[in-house]
């Protein structure tokens, strides 16, 4: 698995699957990137410059909101996770 560094989580996008009002299905091509996700990892928090770790204020298994352009996607034992910056978070779904 991958264990994030800093202030860094691990997500797993949930995909949504699109449908039109009349029923049509649309293609990976045409659909926007997701912005919900869950939290499979996250790394020890962000260190202040006195030296001091602060911890995140999200946790694993979290499901969350993030911004559409963030984050860097990769590729582990064939599933796709996209790592990104407590920042990126824009909320918690509860």
């Amino acid at each position: 698995m991958i264990k994030p560094l800093g202030d860094r989580v691990v997500i797993e996008a949930l995909a949504k699957e699109e449908v039109t009002k009349s029923g049509i299905v649309l293609p990976d091509t045409v659909k926007e990137k997701p912005q919900e996700g869950k939290i499979v990892a996250v790394g020890s928090g962000k260190t202040l410059d006195n030296g001091q770790k602060v911890a995140l204020d999200v946790k694993v298994g979290d499901k969350i909101i993030f911004s559409k352009y963030a984050g860097t996607e990769v590729k582990v034992e064939g599933k796709e996770y996209l790592i990104i910056s407590e920042r990126d978070i824009l909320a918690i779904i509860e």
